[in-house]
């Protein structure tokens, strides 16, 4: 495997170990936090730039040169997976740089995380048709939680949310899962479940995953939920699977080069444990404390605890 994502790439990040998808390389095609929701839990943190126009926001000739300098090694992944700090589909671009993947590097498989609001735009769903799995959010089935919950765009209407879901449920032939983000005392309740059962009944997804807080998110009154509720409701949500944080796994080590830049670019994402973070460059826990210590002293990173363990988050 090449060396990963370090400060010459703007637009990658990892590979990191998934729980879902395994070995996965990243694509964050937004500017830091650009996005059609400002959900209360989300581990990027708040939406300082609440949109729905689409627009190449990044230059899809520079992702598409950091990718072909990336792949052209044959690194090992399982998946290349649009995510990062804001919501993928809105990027005009996106059909482009997924057609670049499949076209020239076809051996991976593409998937795409998306909180799933934009798809009621037929010019949306088109332009995702080559991904090989569709990751889509569906948190609450009511407009009173929804609004509450994901704190959405004006504009955006649930009704033809869910509407688009089943619409990209009937032109897409490959996998589509649903994920539900649990949080405690909003949508946890036998009704809000009930609701959301008879959206999940219409879409019939592949999957149905739920998940709940895991590393630190937006409002710091979200808790994780209680896993014994969290497996109540799984029996009450037809087929669904809890999303189960994996602690195996792992890369060879490959070393930290520039490694402050490494950390910051791979916290800019996503929380991590010091233990996350070796993880993922398979650097000692040790070597990876010491700088991340450094950072918190500089004033870089801040320190959060979880019942996981101590989560670093940059400070933005």
């Amino acid at each position: 495997m090449p060396d990963h994502i370090h400060s010459r790439y703007r637009y990658l990040f990892g590979p990191v170990p998934s729980r879902r998808l395994g070995i996965s390389l990243g694509i964050d095609l937004m500017p830091h936090k650009t996005c059609s929701l400002d959900c209360v839990y989300c581990e990027c943190g708040k939406t300082t730039h609440l949109t729905l126009t689409r627009q190449a926001y990044v230059a899809p000739e520079a992702v598409k040169a950091e990718l072909a300098a990336f792949l052209s090694s044959n690194p090992l992944l399982d998946h290349i997976t649009f995510s990062g700090s804001g919501e993928p589909t809105l990027h005009s671009g996106i059909e482009e740089i997924i057609h670049f993947i499949k076209t020239d590097f076809p051996q991976y498989p593409v998937a795409l995380l998306t909180n799933g609001t934009l798809f009621y735009d037929e010019q949306v769903r088109m332009q995702v048709m080559e991904t090989d799995i569709i990751i889509a959010s569906l948190d609450a089935a009511t407009n009173e939680m929804f609004a509450r919950l994901n704190r959405p765009h004006p504009r955006l209407d649930l009704k033809r949310i869910i509407s688009g879901l089943l619409d990209l449920r009937k032109e897409y032939a490959k996998q589509l899962w649903l994920e539900i983000f649990i949080v405690p005392g909003m949508n946890d309740t036998v009704w809000e479940i009930a609701e959301i059962q008879k959206v999940v009944n219409l879409v019939k997804p592949d999957k149905i995953q739920l998940n709940s807080l895991d590393r630190p998110g937006t409002e710091q009154w979200v808790e994780p939920l209680d896993k014994d509720r969290l497996t109540v409701i799984q029996q009450m949500i037809e087929q669904s699977d809890i999303i189960q944080f994996d602690q195996a796994g792992g890369f060879g080590p490959v070393g930290l080069k520039n490694g402050y830049q490494h950390i910051v670019a791979t916290l800019r994402r996503r929380p991590c444990t010091a233990e996350d973070v070796s993880r993922i460059t398979g650097v000692a826990v040790d070597e990876v404390q010491r700088h991340l210590n450094t950072l918190i002293q500089i004033g870089q990173i801040q320190k959060h605890k979880m019942p996981r363990g101590d989560f670093y988050k940059l400070k933005f």
